[in-house]
């Protein structure tokens, strides 16, 4: 078998909920994928004007779990997003990476399950999240429909829609059309695919074509740009084997709540055995969410009030059931 090119892993880290999520993804990962050789960065925005509060991680315990668990803290400026914008952060982090060097975004709130080097990338044709729904566009009842809004976007950056397309699917249906979860992504350059992304994100953000009036831009505008991006570089929906990324290698949960309702077994038993250890527990049970659902047995209560072979479909139903019995957290 071929040697697999290494690569870097970049989460976000800052004040609040996703220092303690980076932590918990960061033990996921030492634990799960010892065979892992690259860098694990938490990149964290500094303070400066398009923040009101400072969003660098400042707690000492986390920044210590951080060091012993190998994840290099890398802090960069935000020039285009902050505070209004927040989701711009895994924009505007790739451009302090390595240049050059293949790099894997994941959201933060994500557990490593199985051993990542494993996963079959092919850096040169970028992918990302299949794991979503088609929340974007929402067409309005006198037009434009979901293909044009897409045409629009890929004739602005002069890109070929047509063969971003997945014929399988009927016109008009979400599906047929290029679409990601940003919850990871993944290319061969952090500065040429960061760029290229800040590019067509405030593209859109500041010059809206015509075809998107009426259509919300947050908190979507980093899933409107990915695709186009993606595509630009060659990449696509079946760039990656399918059954890895979003299944045995890696879980992105998103809450808590959430994921002890519809998750695997797999994943409930790697997220407790990463957070047992005195020296990791000390500090994850300082976040009330962690506290009460790992540590306190109310994430076992929500998984009792679920089927997991047999989910409702809609995730609404699931939060409204887990609401009712008052056990949501976020």
């Amino acid at each position: 078998m071929a040697q697999r090119k290494p690569f870097n892993i970049v989460i976000i880290g800052q004040a609040g909920r996703l220092q303690y999520e980076a932590a918990l993804f960061a033990a996921s990962l030492r634990h799960s994928a010892p065979g892992f050789q690259g860098r694990l960065f938490v990149a964290t925005p500094r303070a400066g004007s398009l923040w009101q509060k400072d969003p660098q991680v400042r707690n000492r315990g986390v920044l210590e779990l951080f060091e012993r668990l190998g994840a290099e803290v890398l802090p960069f400026d935000s020039r285009i997003f902050g505070e209004s914008y927040p989701y711009g952060n895994k924009i505007e982090a790739l451009m302090a990476l390595p240049k050059g060097e293949p790099f894997v975004f994941f959201d933060s709130d994500t557990l490593i399950t199985d051993e990542l080097s494993d996963v079959p990338f092919d850096f040169d044709r970028p992918s990302a999240s299949l794991r979503c729904e088609g929340t974007w566009p929402k067409p309005t009842l006198y037009g434009p429909g979901i293909e044009q809004i897409w045409a629009a976007l890929y004739d602005r950056f002069g890109l070929d829609f047509a063969t971003s397309q997945d014929r399988w699917q009927p016109d008009g249906h979400w599906r047929r059309y290029l679409y990601f979860n940003a919850g990871f992504f993944y290319g061969a350059c952090p500065h040429r695919f960061g760029t290229r992304f800040a590019e067509y994100a405030t593209s859109i953000r500041d010059d809206l074509p015509v075809e998107l009036v009426g259509q919300s831009l947050n908190p979507w505008l980093d899933q409107i740009a990915l695709p186009l991006v993606i595509h630009s570089f060659g990449g696509g929906r079946e760039a990656l084997v399918p059954g890895y990324l979003d299944g045995k290698t890696s879980c992105h949960y998103r809450l808590f709540p959430l994921l002890y309702a519809r998750e695997s077994d797999r994943v409930i038993e790697v997220l407790e055995e990463v957070a047992a250890p005195n020296w990791i527990k000390k500090v994850l049970k300082t976040y009330e969410p962690i506290k009460r659902m790992v540590y306190q047995g109310r994430g076992a209560k929500v998984r009792a009030l679920f089927d997991q072979d047999n989910l409702p479909r809609r995730e609404q139903v699931i939060r409204n059931r887990i609401k009712s019995n008052g056990l949501w957290m976020r």
